[in-house]
């Protein structure tokens, strides 16, 4: 790809994968990097404030917003490896900056959010590939996450992306549609039916025979993944960045 037309995209790392899962969002550089584009980390990015928000603390998820418009408002794509926070991007901002009352923060809102990807979106949809050069030779199943299917609406991107990785198995997952409990502040209020949804979403995917549970939302990785963990089910967890990032070891 020449300098001329390589596409420059800012990775929208989010808080979760920044803090405790910093190997997606390297996985999303090299990936887009092997892929021909030029990927840049705006450092005044924060969180989407979708915590606030779905607590109802509009005022203060604010911030976060104006947050969101000053650290990307000058790029064409921005990525990020979780269909939850663009999710919260694409239908919160736009809410939160109408309850602002700020013309000038709605028309920014408006004109980022239609730049805002998914991934998985961006691989299938704007670099028009499916098949990235991944090479993943296990057994993996993959949950769905709400938010990625329900508001960022990313449909079986994901799927297409995974049957064109080499050497991977995708194994069905039973009941893949339902909700494993995380739901952000959800889990923290409702711990008791939190843990039931989990504990049922974590034995399917032990009975799928996978040796990977794969998400692209590393919250719902992370709620999964420590049902799993105490259960002991020898079942890892991984983000699908990571495995799209993945290659055949060079002999």
């Amino acid at each position: 790809m020449s300098a001329s037309s390589q596409k420059v995209v800012a990775l929208f790392a989010t808080c979760i994968s920044d803090l405790m899962y910093p190997n997606t969002p390297k996985a999303v550089v090299a990936l887009l990097e092997r892929l021909g584009c030029r990927v840049e980390f705006p450092t005044a990015q924060t969180c989407c404030g979708q915590m606030f928000t779905n607590t109802g603390y509009y005022p203060e998820a604010l911030g976060s917003v104006r947050a969101y418009v000053r650290a990307f408002s000058k790029y064409e794509h921005i990525v990020a490896p979780s269909g939850s926070c663009v999710g919260s991007v694409r239908e919160q901002h736009p809410m939160l900056a109408a309850s602002s009352r700020d013309k000038g923060l709605q028309r920014a809102v408006e004109e980022v959010v239609a730049r805002t990807w998914d991934i998985t979106e961006f691989l299938t949809d704007v670099l028009q590939v499916e098949d990235v050069g991944a090479y993943f030779p296990h057994k993996v199943t993959y949950h769905p996450t709400c938010h990625s299917v329900r508001v960022a609406k990313v449909g079986d991107r994901p799927y297409r992306l995974l049957n064109k990785v080499r050497g991977l198995t995708l194994l069905p997952l039973e009941d893949s549609d339902q909700c494993c409990g995380f739901g952000g502040t959800f889990s923290i209020k409702n711990p008791d039916m939190s843990t039931a949804m989990a504990t049922a979403k974590a034995r399917h995917v032990a009975n799928s025979g996978a040796e990977y549970l794969v998400t692209a939302d590393n919250a719902c990785l992370m709620n999964i993944g420590g049902v799993l963990s105490r259960g002991r089910s020898g079942v890892k967890t991984i983000h699908l960045a990571e495995i799209l990032a993945t290659t055949e070891p060079e002999e």
